[in-house]
């Protein structure tokens, strides 16, 4: 019996080919979509879950409110993890990370260097804490010892290889030599943090401070297995009040009470390490972080280019019921039961569907590598995993029932006595459901249109938006402090050349990834409270910053070469001043800081380093436009690890020549490295740059499946209403009239669908807009051009099909009449 089905199923789909075609095509492209889709989710939810005792680690951040600075960072204070580990009981391990820069490499015997950029800092336990396995070395021994290093496999390979990399030396930035004491495996793709090289802590000066108020540290710990977190939370918490406290009242002269009834708070938050890549949303972390929303984002597209597809496949067998009814009729009156009747179709819906699944799957291996190259990724079809290809073939099967079950009991639910005497309908039964099915369609096709143009209009204010400085034409020539003694030379020679028009270091740029200093000032005279207190940030640039950067200067003077008194100067920018109190400029404008100690490691609370305010800059964008403008002074004081270099011209190519031959003729063993400032803006927005070209490509497909479903529905209608346009043409109705007349139904249903997407789509995007201080302003235009565009898509979809029929001779309709 099974063998009969698929054969009549076979019988039928060839027979009726442009249906089948219609329907495969529609399901295959759904089937490719939501396969992609379901890669790169399963790989987003699968960061970190290869650690062994991944359920017991967290990561621990802080949030906090003073006054009216508010905070949330993943940084911490240095000696948070020893006290953790001593004072918390539930706690067994406890390591501390430090990020580091991009720097030079090489084996000792060697004159050419090499420019990684992949380089932490770890304490002793690092590879107990995680589960990245050794190719050599002993987990338990490493970073106990200064200059020690640990090193990726790809790094083994590439400075030593053919020869064991274990107790070897490298040279970091041509100055200190570390001894290599193990040798690990790369890290997989998807843990949250990679690096290729890790150093010992001992190698960092700031890792032996002692002050709570100060943080620049990732602490992760692991807590003993069955450990309540909520109350793992709050014992670290006492422990870093107990050491924090006296520092607060010793720099302000209040309790924690005291702050805490004024509406002021610091809490340490614990993070499990499950949810630390998908549900970090901070300035500045770690790494490059995903975002749960657009897991499930996409997870929701993917079921809904399913659906849309199934539902095609459900539109058109319900409204060529007509064609099939005669059949349903004989299989009865010869004693088919409704069950044989429903099984029959159902095999039929399930045909389609493998047949559109193994298609589907041959779409993905074609688009895969475009998929990885759109989303940053690298995957992979499973095609060897069991699991994957018993979920492949249980889904085909199970989309092809969920497709078919509704037009299976519809057709077999036909009376043969109706169905022989010609009494059922021609393709207008449940014209309601049809109706309601392409409006669905069309639904999520205009969501997927608005929030396409929603992204795109952001992007584009992005790039046009007044930044406060001019990002193009800048140069940056990384990791200048190599030059070491040479580096003003560099400088003058650079800004010799015929096309440069102004030269600065500092490693502090109005993009993200570089280097940041936050502290807390106050205006002179006044003593530090939670109501004078600005967290502010401190940069360190050169005499030329605000020219290179074109920086507009609204009061006051720049710097002046060979001013000493310009040492203990800032420029604030306007957000500084005006929470500082200030309200005109003048020359007596001082503000205070703590006085760092360096043979405490805290700050004092006797001493403090003033600064007079010499000139206020215009307000600019040093982060990304998800956050307010801070407050932000700049000093003068070395930062040389940046040359950024401003042209007058456009002449890139032949400057970065000219500024490469200038390098090489200081110093030719060291890597030349450079990136444009412009380039470095984008890529803070990488993320949505992504989300738009994904959506634009979904966009695209799930309007070409409706739009399938929708010709081969108006194909079937226009069929069956032949006569009536015959009749129609004789009595004298022009071919604009028909040709209205037919498409005016499907018109009125994409008209609901866009009345019924409007309220949802304007939802969501304020939602997304939200994480947004400078955005669009959500207009009807946006709207109205969402909508305006899925309307002459279906209107131009169907009117194809109208105007065919509508100019065919009515001779041809009505001669067997």
């Amino acid at each position: 019996m099974l063998k009969n089905y698929i054969k009549i199923a076979w019988r039928n789909l060839r027979k009726h080919k442009l249906y089948s075609i219609i329907n495969i095509t529609g399901l295959s492209v759904g089937v490719a979509c939501s396969m992609l889709i379901f890669l790169y989710v399963s790989n987003e939810l699968s960061y970190d879950n290869f650690h062994e005792n991944g359920s017991n680690i967290y990561r621990a951040t802080r949030e906090g409110k003073l006054g009216d600075n508010e905070f949330s960072f993943p940084f911490t204070p240095a000696p948070l993890a020893s006290v953790l580990k001593e004072e918390v009981p539930e706690i067994e391990q406890a390591v501390r990370l430090r990020k580091f820069g991009s720097f030079s490499v090489k084996r000792p015997n060697m004159e050419q260097s090499f420019k990684e950029k992949s380089l932490m800092f770890a304490d002793s336990g690092f590879f107990e804490l995680f589960t990245f396995p050794l190719k050599e070395g002993n987990p338990e021994k490493q970073f106990r010892e200064p200059n020690t290093i640990a090193i990726s496999e790809t790094i083994a390979q590439k400075y030593f290889p053919n020869e064991s990399a274990l107790n070897q030396s490298l040279v970091l930035d041509g100055r200190e030599t570390y001894v290599i004491t193990a040798v690990y495996e790369d890290f997989p793709s998807n843990s949250h943090f990679s690096v290729d090289f890790l150093i010992s802590m001992a190698n960092l000066p700031t890792a032996n401070r002692t002050s709570f108020t100060s943080n620049n540290f990732y602490t992760y710990f692991a807590v003993q297995p069955g450990a309540d977190p909520a109350e793992v939370s709050t014992k670290v918490n006492q422990v870093v009040n107990k050491y924090l406290a006296p520092q607060i009242y010793e720099f302000m002269g209040k309790t924690m009470e005291e702050l805490s009834a004024s509406g002021n708070y610091y809490v340490i938050e614990i993070q499990s390490l499950k949810d630390v890549y998908l549900n970090s949303d901070y300035t500045v972390d770690i790494a490059i972080m995903g975002n749960i929303d657009v897991v499930i984002l996409f997870s929701v597209i993917a079921i809904f280019i399913i659906i849309l597809a199934c539902i095609n496949f459900m539109n058109l067998s319900t409204a060529r019921s007509a064609n099939r009814s005669k059949e349903v009729g004989v299989r009865k009156a010869l004693g088919s039961r409704k069950s044989h009747l429903v099984r029959q179709f159902l095999i039929e819906s399930v045909l389609v569907s493998l047949i559109s699944f193994s298609i589907g799957l041959f779409l993905v291996v074609l688009l895969m590598p475009a998929f990885n190259d759109i989303t940053g990724k690298n995957l992979s079809l499973p095609q060897y995993d069991f699991g994957f290809i018993l979920l492949f073939i249980l889904s085909g099967i199970t989309v092809g029932i969920m497709a078919g079950i509704y037009p299976a009991f519809y057709l077999s639910s036909f009376k043969p006595v109706e169905t022989l005497k010609g009494k059922v309908s021609l393709g207008t039964g449940n014209v309601v459901i049809r109706s309601g099915l392409v409006v669905f369609q069309f639904f999520i096709s205009i969501l997927l249109i608005i929030g396409t143009i929603a992204i795109y209009q952001q992007l584009q204010f992005i790039q046009n938006k007044d930044l406060g400085y001019t990002k193009e034409q800048v140069i940056l020539v990384q990791d200048a402090y190599m030059l070491n003694d040479q580096r003003q030379s560099f400088k003058e020679q650079v800004s010799t050349l015929s096309k440069v028009e102004s030269v600065s270091y500092s490693g502090f740029l109005p993009v993200s990834g570089y280097n940041r200093s936050d502290n807390t000032f106050w205006k002179e005279g006044e003593q530090p409270n939670e109501d004078n207190v600005v967290g502010t940030q401190i940069w360190s640039v050169d005499y030329d910053y605000l020219d290179t950067y074109q920086m507009e200067l609204v009061s006051g003077r720049n710097f002046k070469l060979g001013s000493s008194a310009d040492s203990s100067a800032v420029i604030v920018n306007e957000t500084a001043f005006r929470e500082f109190g200030f309200t005109d400029f003048e020359a007596d404008n001082y503000i205070e800081t703590n006085a760092f100690d360096p043979e405490t490691g805290k700050f004092s609370s006797e001493k403090f380093d003033k600064f007079r305010v010499i000139g206020v800059v215009k307000d600019f964008h040093y982060e990304s436009l998800k956050n307010d403008i801070g407050p932000l002074a700049l000093s003068l004081n070395s930062s040389s690890s940046v040359l950024a270099v401003r042209l007058d011209s456009d002449e890139i190519q032949n400057s970065l020549s000219e500024i490469e031959a200038i390098w090489n003729t200081i110093d030719p063993t060291l890597p030349f490295s450079y990136s444009f400032l412009d380039s470095e803006f984008n890529a803070m927005y990488n993320a949505e740059s992504r989300l738009s070209k994904i959506l634009t490509v979904f966009a695209g497909l799930a309007i070409f499946i409706g739009c399938l479903g929708l010709f081969a529905l108006a194909s079937f209608m226009a069929e069956q209403r032949t006569k009536e346009i015959g009749i129609r043409k004789v009595l004298g109705a022009s071919i604009s009239g028909i040709v209205f007349m037919l498409s005016k139904q499907f018109s009125k249903l994409v008209i609901i669908a866009f009345v019924l997407a409007v309220p949802l789509a304007w939802w969501g995007i304020s939602k997304w807009l939200e994480g947004y201080t400078y955005k669009i302003s959500v207009g009807w235009g946006l709207f109205l051009w969402a909508g305006l565009a899925a309307f002459l898509i279906a209107w131009l979809t169907v009117a194809y099909q109208s105007i065919k029929v509508a100019k065919s001779n009515p001779v041809d309709s009505l001669k067997s009449e």
